[in-house]
């Protein structure tokens, strides 16, 4: 099926006396951490410039307690970073320069701890597994363990007689 360039039509084709309207395109979903991630750079990157109005420092602050939100929903309750974030998140914006832009930078350093707190651990929906939750070891303790094993083989086949 060919769709018509016609602007009479009004984005609709008629298809054996029926009206079909062409699927919409829908932007993908970006991922939250991404994006929170962006934003917090916004307010904490060395070459971004200081909000100039309230404005500015109110549309930042709504970004960033709208990622809390989502963040949050990927965080187990309870967790340090997410009831500091939410508790930023539940105060106004103060009024004034310095006040304002202090505020901003708390807010945004909660969201980037969230956002570590989320990538660390629990990055997906919360599951309710029982026993024990495992960390993951360290690049350090792994190339320890990498020496310890070479060094045993290493001493075995030194010991096994030649023939």
């Amino acid at each position: 099926m060919r769709l018509s360039l016609d602007p009479r039509r009004g984005g609709s084709q008629a298809v054996d006396g029926r009206a079909v309207r062409p699927p919409a395109i829908t932007a993908p979903k970006r991922n939250c951490l991404i994006a929170a991630s962006e934003t917090v750079t916004l307010v904490l990157g060395e070459d971004s410039p200081v909000p100039e109005t309230a404005a500015d420092v109110e549309d930042l602050a709504r970004r960033l307690r709208g990622h809390v939100a989502q963040l949050g929903a990927r965080t187990e309750p309870g967790t340090p970073a997410l009831l500091h974030a939410q508790q930023l998140c539940s105060n106004d914006t103060p009024e004034g320069f310095m006040p304002s832009r202090v505020y901003l930078v708390k807010l945004a350093e909660a969201t980037q701890e969230l956002t570590a707190w989320v990538e660390r651990g629990a990055s997906g929906p919360i599951s309710w597994r029982r026993g024990r939750r495992w960390r993951r070891p360290t690049v350090n303790v792994l190339r320890g363990v990498v020496f310890a094993v070479a060094l045993a083989c290493v001493i075995v086949a030194a010991s096994v007689p030649r023939p």
